[in-house]
């Protein structure tokens, strides 16, 4: 072989064995992705093939807790889940009756459901004596340190977290009332009948407030069914209020529509804690937007299924606020909200 050729084959066979070796690393390294990438898949469709069940408590009804349930749904399936496809809800009502919700809440824990969404205090204290291992989310709830649900607010511990709304809103609604009406000196405040040491605090905050409005504070205990809040109103027109305050308790929401007819039929100012009450043609709301609280309980409950552990995910407390004037409830009782309250108003129906 002369010079000539054997550099010519000494050239071609080091080509040939660089290929062979970028061959032997691209097969390699697609071996390597092939494998994360079906790896990926198969986790992923372990994933979507669980379906989850959620467990949902609550102290009220299936009506009257409509509204806000259909915000939690709408978000979780903008995060991905659908009922009947990778979850389902296991819907649990005390029908207004607390004594129930402790063996409605055993009842959950023994279908062995995944995550129990609760709303109110009653029905997150009832899920967390039923359960330390199953996590909860609070929709909703006045005081859950307060009340022993969270350890606190920035570091829950144990199984529970969620959301909170305020107690001092208590005493912004009672300022906004004594605004509104003209005159005003006396408030009825209905509260829930056997309401315990979820009312301490609430009531506390809000008889402090109505010394230093010059306001005397009328408690009303009542029942929230019919006969009890017919005789609830007529107590307080017996005590000659100028105006009528709700508790923000699950019980009275379930009962907005009768409350705020009551209200109308007496010809007395109210100011809610909801703006669904005013939906229902109540005089005024001021308080959290439950709508985003129960939006936002859907992504907790979504990073839980996830992985997340309630213990981490601190007790997150409600940002949005809305205030709601009914001017067409103000005309039916000819009550005149002066202009400098209706300005502070974040809605006004006409």
């Amino acid at each position: 072989m002369n010079r000539r050729c054997w550099v010519r084959w000494r050239d071609s066979f080091s080509d040939n064995r660089k290929s062979k070796i970028q061959n032997r690393k691209w097969v390699g390294i697609s071996a390597i992705a092939f494998t994360f990438a079906f790896g990926g898949v198969v986790a992923h469709s372990q994933q979507a093939g669980k379906m989850f069940r959620i467990g949902f408590l609550d102290s009220s009804t299936a009506s009257g807790s409509a509204v806000l349930l259909e915000a939690f749904r709408r978000e979780l399936s903008k995060l991905g889940w659908i009922e009947g496809e990778n979850f389902t809800f296991e819907y649990r009502f005390a029908e207004q009756k607390n004594e129930r919700l402790p063996e409605l809440a055993a009842g959950l824990v023994r279908l062995k459901v995944d995550l129990i969404v609760v709303a109110g205090t009653p029905s997150a204290l009832a899920a967390k004596n039923a359960t330390a291992s199953i996590p909860i989310v609070i929709a909703s709830a006045l005081d859950p340190v307060g009340q022993g649900l969270v350890a606190s607010l920035a570091r829950p511990g144990g199984n529970v977290t969620g959301l909170s709304s305020l107690i001092e809103l208590n005493t912004k609604r009672l300022e906004i009332l004594k605004d509104a009406v003209s005159k005003l000196a006396r408030v009825g405040f209905l509260l829930p009948l056997l309401g315990g040491s979820a009312l301490e605090v609430p009531l506390k905050e809000l008889r402090a407030a109505a010394v230093a409005l010059k306001l005397k504070l009328e408690e009303i205990e009542t029942q929230a069914d019919a006969k009890g809040l017919e005789s609830a109103f007529q107590t307080a027109k017996q005590k000659q209020v100028g105006a009528i305050m709700t508790l923000p308790t699950r019980p009275f929401f379930a009962e907005r529509k009768r409350i705020v007819e009551l209200a109308a039929k007496y010809r007395l100012p109210a100011i809610y804690s909801q703006k669904e009450y005013v939906d229902e043609g109540g005089l005024m709301s001021y308080g959290a937007d439950y709508d985003d609280l129960y939006r936002r309980a859907a992504v907790y409950v979504d990073k839980i299924l996830k992985g997340a552990k309630p213990a981490d995910l601190p007790v997150q407390q409600a940002t949005k606020f809305e205030f709601v004037i009914n001017l067409k409830s103000a005309k039916q009782i000819r009550l005149t909200i002066p202009p400098r309250v209706l300005e502070r108003a974040d809605r006004v129906i006409k």
